[in-house]
């Protein structure tokens, strides 16, 4: 999390976008060298989605960004949507089990819209965001 005084923003770690780079370069190294068609479609497809998972992380790496007055997000590729707090109508937590693993999603509620974040597009732990996130719509002091 980056700080200001009065705002917050959430990014993507640098570290898990240089891994989703490499994986892309690995799988075009695979595409390049298969003689198979097989072969090469599947390392085409693998290097397309880890390249645009990648490119998504550099274009546009603060997810979510806060402070007293809005609530900002991205949406779609890599836009962003910039949300009044009274726009807002829950900050909460999903959580859900299936079988040993456990998944935890930010959830900012809209009239209109849902939007989910999960950890590793926050780099942080989703419940401690959703409680800054409250506390930047309360305009409540910082702990």
């Amino acid at each position: 999390m980056e700080e200001s005084p009065a705002a917050a923003r959430w990014r993507v770690p640098p570290a898990q976008t240089a891994l989703k780079c490499a994986a892309a370069a690995v799988f075009a190294v695979l595409a390049a060298l298969s003689d198979e068609p097989g072969g090469l479609l599947l390392a085409a497809v693998a290097t397309l989605g880890s390249g645009g998972l990648a490119l998504r992380d550099l274009l546009a790496p603060v997810r979510v960004a806060a402070d007293p007055g809005a609530v900002t997000v991205v949406t779609g590729f890599a836009g962003h949507r910039t949300l009044t707090w009274p726009e807002v109508l829950d900050v909460g937590t999903d959580e859900r089990r299936r079988f040993l693993s456990t998944t935890r999603l930010l959830e900012i509620r809209t009239d209109d819209d849902l939007y989910l974040f999960s950890a590793f597009d926050l780099g942080a732990d989703v419940r401690e965001v959703a409680d800054e996130l409250d506390r930047l719509r309360a305009g409540g002091p910082r702990s």
